[in-house]
């Protein structure tokens, strides 16, 4: 057993803390159940932030670790750790469930036991999928994600639920069984061991490394979602409850790039460089396809869901460009996505309790008619776009600094994601907020409660916060992205995007202590 926190296991804490919210919303009468979740929601928020305050920025390796023998032969173990990539998502996660709980409190009328039930069913389940150090256990948590997730679209959501919950629930499920195998294999081939840690340190052929990479991929990246798996998302979002939606855009997609940084990068060093050529064309296609897509949409939730298809691109982009600077923008702004397409979510969400309508053209003149409201949206509309000052400007001008670094034609083109981004954003600022309000709806258009201000002000507060000082959230992924970047082969090929050269770079782990040291010969 291992539990070196001072005697007290935070991960099991916070993982357990749902899970008794779960029971007490079984036993308590219905006019409660909405004050457990939201009590419980809040103490798992609480018992999360040792994980924060405790953290040791300077050390790589896993912290608040936790292991215990679940099974003999073979032998999988309870085991659990973060590092600086995994605590702050799980953090994001526990700060986002509180506020899908008040989101869905007058919305949400049939059902609320089983409603809230599966909200706080995902949360654990997420939280033990970015804090699992044994893939056995990792599969559990990956799989048992689906089930809330299917019931929060297929259960309560739209005229198309059904259609939509199943296509979500396929998708992932595809990829997923491919996950199965490949952890499998790495389980013959690295040593029979399930443990995460061990697996990374091991090495694999680079023809079985090829096949491993595709296996992930095919999981990973249809949880992103990247271009071209990306079909079911639409869908889901259009037809998932406010609060389902929140946490599809904010916390799951993170588990498919989590799962590139944590598996993909450290495990199989030698197929990820050789296939990053790849991923980063279709992050391009992702970022600029997604936000085209977006320019055309005339229904709110649509419009952000391609935007999201967008947003991720970058993150993979990020993922991919192999460098310090592209890899914490990736990590930053998949946490940035998290706040600012949360926030939109929530704001359509509110907008649709009074209007019952998603369409463009029924929610103009909010300038007038809601302020308040019109004042929150303009800022994580704003924030989305990336403006300097807010927090996804951080993120993505790492992201392409990372990428002009990799290649400087993937970066430019890249860089025009930003300028759609723009363009559709601020197109649907000018016909929500400043556009003619539509008569039959005006009557409709009150302005915030106190729930609901009370929703989106900590939300403006991490917007403003991560845009002005990033410092503190960057120091604690910096060692251990380094750890990412050092697990890299030794010598790296890059094929340099539209130079047609071979760009031969030796890495060292040294090279490394400032962001952008890196030795390299270039040869013709």
């Amino acid at each position: 057993m291992v539990i070196p926190t001072g005697g007290i296991p935070w991960l099991t804490i916070v993982l357990i803390l749902p899970l008794l919210g779960v029971v007490a919303v079984l036993l308590a009468h219905e006019a409660l159940s909405r004050a457990i979740a939201l009590i419980v929601s809040v103490l798992t928020l609480l018992a999360s932030l040792p994980l924060w305050f405790a953290f040791d920025n300077a050390n790589a390796g896993m912290q608040f670790v936790e292991k215990h023998l679940w099974i003999n032969s073979p032998a999988i173990h309870y085991s659990l750790g973060v590092d600086g990539i995994s605590m702050p998502l799980i953090l994001l996660t526990t700060f986002l469930t509180p506020l899908c709980i008040l989101v869905s409190w007058t919305s949400v009328q049939t059902r609320m036991k089983e409603f809230l039930i599966s909200l706080l069913v995902m949360e654990t389940a997420t939280i033990g999928v970015f804090a699992a150090l044994d893939f056995v256990l990792f599969y559990v948590f990956w799989e048992t994600m689906l089930i809330p997730m299917y019931l929060l679209i297929g259960v309560w959501g739209g005229p198309n639920r059904v259609y939509a919950a199943i296509k979500f629930f396929l998708y992932t499920l595809a990829g997923s069984i491919l996950l199965l195998v490949a952890i499998l294999v790495l389980f013959f081939e690295g040593g029979r061991t399930f443990d995460i840690l061990a697996l990374t340190h091991a090495s694999y052929a680079s023809g079985l490394q090829s096949l491993l990479f595709w296996a992930f991929f095919a999981a990973f990246a249809v949880k992103v979602p990247m271009f071209p798996f990306h079909t079911w998302l639409p869908d889901a979002h259009v037809e998932a409850p406010t609060a389902g939606s929140i946490i599809l855009a904010s916390v799951l997609l993170k588990m498919g790039t989590y799962g590139f940084l944590r598996f993909s990068l450290p495990m199989l060093p030698d197929a990820s460089v050789a296939f990053t050529p790849v991923i980063m064309t279709l992050s391009v296609i992702a970022i600029i396809y997604g936000a085209y897509m977006a320019l055309a949409q005339s229904d709110l939730k649509k419009l952000i869901a391609y935007s999201s298809v967008s947003h991720m691109g970058f993150v993979t982009l990020g993922i991919f460009a192999l460098n310090a600077q592209g890899i914490e923008g990736a990590v930053i702004q998949m946490i940035n996505h998290g706040i600012t397409t949360g926030a939109l979510f929530m704001c359509v969400g509110i907008i649709y309790e009074r209007t019952h309508s998603r369409q463009i053209t029924d929610n103009g003149g909010l300038a007038n008619a809601m302020p308040k409201y019109a004042t929150f949206f303009v800022i994580f509309a704003l924030s989305s776009v990336g403006l300097p000052g807010m927090n996804s400007f951080v993120g993505e001008f790492l992201v392409l600094v990372g990428t002009f670094a990799w290649s400087k034609l993937t970066g430019t083109l890249a860089a025009l994601g930003i300028i759609l981004a723009a363009a559709y954003i601020l197109y649907l600022v000018q016909r929500m907020i400043y556009g003619p309000a539509s008569p039959q709806m005006l009557p409709k258009l009150t302005d915030l409660n106190a729930r609901e201000f009370g929703m989106l002000v900590p939300l403006v507060v991490l917007v403003f916060w991560i845009g002005l000082y990033p410092k503190p959230l960057l120091d604690v992924m910096h060692a251990s992205v380094e750890r990412v970047i050092a697990s890299q082969s030794t010598s790296v090929l890059v094929q340099k995007g539209g130079g047609g050269q071979s760009h031969t770079l030796t890495m060292t782990a040294e090279s490394f202590g400032h962001p952008l040291s890196m030795k390299g010969e270039v040869a013709p």
